[in-house]
């Protein structure tokens, strides 16, 4: 049987990138061991992610998706290896900095104070209170008017549903990139399974619009880097350009049509996977138990 992950250990493989992606802000994971703190490393990465990108992180429950997302932000300390940002460790950077250039989406969106979705939206921009914008109340309103949640803006968050809150926090951390941070380089949004919790519609229409970001469609021309653990195979293969997939320690990492083929999936999940194509030409699959 078809084994991408064999002999692969603490040596990931990246597959090609794609012809004709221009170097510019990235990642870089060099021999990144990640896990939870205390913990067993759960796995080792070697690999490069470029902005400008959808990257899906998928994999199987408790494979290191989450910890990884949470070593990139800088919350977890790394078990091994390095993590550099733009070129630089990201113990370099200061948290001030980072905040105008990344941010994160967690899978929890619990919120401890009665706030208003509004005033969650607006936590969004407090990095910039120092240099605020000349339009502040207006991004705040065009970010909750993108994910729909304009129309109930003074609800308290805590009697949303779930896919209403996790469009509430999609709104927070949008508002905080608005705009290109004054020290340059690529914004990155970071997204815990951030359609999880959302309906049929909104799971396309969510990563649609992280595609058209990253794509600089609807960012000022200059596209983000969105970085997002998902669990739907058929999501990732329409709207990521490249899947990093964590695995028995290793990784498998390259463009997402190369990385989720049949084979692979029937490897890593023991689910039954059968190829069909949507109307676009997209390859989607319908899956059966084996």
């Amino acid at each position: 049987m078809f084994n991408p992950f064999k002999a692969l250990g603490a040596s990931p493989q990246r597959l090609a990138v794609s012809e004709g992606q221009a170097p510019g802000s990235s990642w870089q994971l060099d021999q990144l061991a990640v896990g939870v703190p205390g913990g067993d490393t759960l796995v080792t990465l070697n690999t490069r992610i470029e902005a400008g990108r959808v990257t899906a992180i998928v994999g199987p429950n408790g494979a290191g998706k989450s910890s990884l997302l949470s070593t990139m932000t800088g919350q977890w300390q790394p078990h091994g290896g390095q993590l550099f940002f733009d070129g630089l460790p990201l113990s370099r950077w200061t948290s001030e900095q980072l905040a105008r250039r990344r941010a994160m989406m967690m899978q929890d969106g619990g919120v401890a104070f009665d706030f208003t979705v509004q005033e969650v939206v607006e936590l969004g921009r407090y990095t910039h209170r120092l240099q605020p914008s000349k339009d502040e109340a207006g991004i705040v309103a065009r970010a909750m008017a993108l994910t729909e949640v304009d129309h109930f803006a003074e609800r308290s968050v805590r009697t949303l549903s779930g896919g209403e809150r996790a469009r509430t926090h999609l709104a927070r951390v949008l508002a905080q990139l608005w705009e290109p941070a004054a020290c340059g380089g690529a914004r990155w949004l970071l997204l815990d399974e951030p359609t999880a919790a959302m309906d049929l519609a909104w799971q396309h229409q969510t990563m649609a619009l992280l595609r058209d970001r990253a794509h600089g469609e609807q960012a000022g021309g200059a596209g983000l880097g969105v970085i997002a653990v998902v669990h739907d195979m058929n999501l990732a293969l329409r709207y990521a350009d490249d899947v990093l997939l964590v695995h028995g320690g290793g990784c498998l990492h390259g463009p997402a049509h190369e990385v989720l083929t049949p084979e692979t999936i029937a490897q890593v999940w023991g689910v039954g996977c059968y190829a069909a194509q949507a109307p676009d030409g997209t390859a989607q699959y319908l899956f059966a138990q084996n």
